[in-house]
């Protein structure tokens, strides 16, 4: 069994409530018997695999789209429940808690917020039990950073809809059954559901990836895609719906790279107190008491901004660019305390043998995706100074 212990410096374990504690353990438990001890992981890294079959698991165990309320088959969690559970997915890998992030704050969220009530009656169960995945349409080719750009386009066609174009870097692709896409009407930017078995719908495999390995990525390829009316989320009103549904996952990513940081930290601490050179462990020498030192500080503070961010948005008080922030701060740390518990592994880092260096490889795309942190670098210049510099 993992002997993983979470650091705590702050004592912060003691304002959780039990029952968030209890959610905490039982994803800790589950995350060290499924992925970390049984190496499955592991395969799956070395494969370029996602472990579909953790899927329905993952929906007994209550994680998919947690936040809904029960009437839809979901746990009915508060905020910090949900990104206790982020994190411990995520210190098992990356790949894993972005699926968790796209079926519940990409997929199930729109559903939940936009849709109606036959919408979420007919999808919300069988995502919450992992019976349907989804995926979330909105990056293309040449509209990352700036959505607003988007050349999909939906077009009325009687009472329904054709839809055109292509996304890319979409998480759950291919695998999935329903994808939420984002187009450009007559009416401006709305969302539909689309059932990936449409005539004229595809999505290939993004290869070659070195990072979130065990984790799907594709293209979605829309040509001519006949919709009925009830593919519309009726609720969407522009590009801010598509943004409200980001925010939602920037939260769960927020909490999630903690667990990274968690699992690397304890991974380098342990080396370095049971390895020894010079005829003394490798703890004991100044200069990696440093780096450790470093590590655990970031770790630290991005553990209070989780919490704090947890607790407004149960209260209902958090912004867009108080999320911003989170996802900025907790993704850069977790890049730094990966890049430093490599070195402090020394070549053993690089090998798959220890968790490091597939953190390493894997925040170099969560530290990406979900808005780069130039973009929201440039969220919270506007909040502190009232200008939108991405706006030229």
């Amino acid at each position: 069994m993992s002997e993983f212990v979470g650091a705590d410096f702050f004592e912060l374990d003691h304002l959780f409530s039990d029952e968030e504690r209890a959610i905490r353990d039982s994803a800790r438990d589950w995350v060290d018997r499924e992925l970390i001890d049984s190496r499955l992981i592991e395969e799956h890294h070395r494969a370029g695999t996602f472990p579909k079959q953790l899927a329905k698991q993952l929906g007994e165990m209550g994680y998919l789209g947690v936040t809904i309320p029960e009437e839809y088959g979901c746990a009915g969690l508060n905020y910090t429940g949900y990104g206790l559970i982020m994190q411990e997915l995520e210190r098992g890998d990356s790949g894993l808690r972005s699926f968790c992030s796209v079926q519940s704050s990409l997929c199930m969220f729109p559903i939940y917020t936009f849709g109606t009530e036959e919408q979420k009656r007919r999808y919300l169960p069988k995502m919450a039990a992992g019976e349907v995945i989804g995926c979330f349409g909105l990056s293309e080719p040449d509209h990352g950073s700036d959505p607003s750009g988007m050349e999909t386009k939906a077009t009325p066609d009687g009472d329904g809809w054709i839809l055109n174009g292509t996304k890319r870097w979409i998480t759950n692709g291919s695998i999935a059954d329903i994808a939420i896409v984002w187009a450009r009407t007559p009416d401006g930017i709305r969302g539909f559901i689309v059932p990936t078995d449409s005539p004229g719908f595809s999505a290939p495999l993004i290869p070659g990836k070195f990072s979130l390995r065990a984790s799907v990525t594709s293209e979605l390829i829309m040509e001519d895609v006949k919709l009925g009316p009830e593919a519309l989320l009726p609720e969407t009103t522009g590009l801010k719906s598509a943004l409200m549904c980001l925010s939602s996952a920037r939260f769960g990513i927020a909490w999630g790279v903690v667990g990274s940081m968690m699992a690397v930290f304890d991974e380098a601490l342990r080396y370095l107190q049971s390895r020894t050179q010079f005829d003394k462990p490798l703890a004991s020498f100044q200069l990696m008491q440093r780096k450790l030192v470093h590590m655990h500080t970031e770790l630290t503070k991005a553990q209070l901004v989780s919490y704090h961010l947890g607790r407004l948005k149960d209260a209902g008080k958090a912004k867009h660019y108080h999320i911003s922030f989170g996802k900025r701060n907790n993704c850069w740390a977790a890049r730094e305390v990966a890049k430093l518990g490599r070195e402090l592994l020394g070549a053993n880092g690089v090998c798959d043998e220890y968790q490091v260096m597939r953190h390493l490889m894997n925040i170099e795309s969560v530290y990406t995706y979900e808005g780069t942190h130039e973009i929201h670098t440039l969220v919270l210049g506007e909040h502190l100074t009232g200008f939108p510099a991405y706006r030229g």
